[in-house]
């Protein structure tokens, strides 16, 4: 399942090459780290995906005029990706039993050791952005934002923050304002910083960065969108998770307050607006702008 939904994502070289960087990342791992925790980082690193968000840096740092090889960067940002998956997972949070078409993580090596895999991916990640950002060229100061950027996207401020409001919003009505807030922070905050790490690596400056941080924003808002959408709409095939998962945790989704018609305009124009801050910007990237319309209209 996980091969066939692969299929239905753009740009399939530089996702190629993000996955191979996730290898050399998967390798580090077992040799660094004892027994189980080492090859279930791999196993989780190894998941396959769209690598939207590892795409989002490669595709920032070309339209902000990186001339390199950005891929390791772009594997950093997976894997902070890869660990909260891991952390979503467990029974304590949505308790499933599949991801991307294959059983979840603590389903093959148990709960202690995928809650200990999580913890350990973050300072992985942590070195390996500031070792691919001063390989690019960035000096100490900007590989150091680098790192800070992606650890506050990914902290109490952004992803852990926003699944803990999502939790805490389980089997309660929340409003439209409450529902951005929660995944402006589980989900929007990673992809908006995958932007903003590609930018910082090529050098970008204020004006750029604000349009790339607003871009991300928007992307990242209607990404969420549209995981919403498909949770009602695909099946578990399709998706390579359990399917109705929103709904069996009684979970607020923007179909539940908007329809699926008014969810899918609200994802539309959050796009269009994320291409027009590019534009504004003088950002020229067909693109960024490509992914961002996949990001909505995908499949899965």
């Amino acid at each position: 399942m996980a091969d066939a939904q692969d299929r239905t994502t753009p740009d399939a070289p530089e996702r190629a090459a993000i996955d191979a960087a996730l290898e050399l990342l998967a390798g580090d791992a077992r040799r660094s780290l004892p027994g189980d925790v080492g090859d279930a980082i791999a196993y989780a690193l190894a998941g396959g995906g769209k690598r939207v968000r590892g795409l989002l840096v490669l595709h920032a740092y070309r339209a902000c005029g990186g001339g390199g090889r950005a891929d390791a960067l772009a594997a950093a940002v997976e894997a902070i990706h890869a660990y909260s998956l891991v952390h979503d997972d467990l029974p304590c949070m949505d308790d499933d039993d599949m991801r991307r078409g294959r059983p979840t993580l603590h389903r093959v090596y148990g709960v202690p050791v995928a809650t200990v895999v999580g913890l350990a991916m973050i300072p992985l990640a942590a070195r390996a952005a500031w070792r691919a950002a001063r390989a690019l060229g960035s000096d100490q100061a900007t590989a150091a934002e680098i790192v800070q950027v992606l650890m506050r996207a990914s902290g109490a401020e952004g992803m852990v923050g926003g699944q803990l409001m999502d939790l805490e919003a389980e089997g309660r009505a929340v409003s439209l304002t409450e529902l951005e807030e929660i995944h402006r922070g589980k989900t929007g905050c990673l992809i908006a910083a995958s932007v903003m790490v590609g930018g910082l690596a090529a050098g970008a400056g204020p004006e750029t960065r604000r349009a790339l941080g607003a871009f991300g924003d928007q992307v990242g808002l209607a990404f969420q969108i549209a995981d919403d959408i498909l949770d009602v709409t695909a099946t578990t095939e399709m998706l390579g998770k359990t399917a109705g998962r929103d709904i069996a945790l009684a979970k607020s989704t923007y179909p539940s307050l908007l329809g699926l018609d008014g969810a899918r305009s609200r994802a539309a124009a959050l796009v269009d607006a994320a291409c027009h801050e590019l534009r504004a910007a003088n950002i020229r990237s067909v693109d960024l702008e490509r992914l961002a319309q996949f990001a909505v209209n995908r499949p899965s």
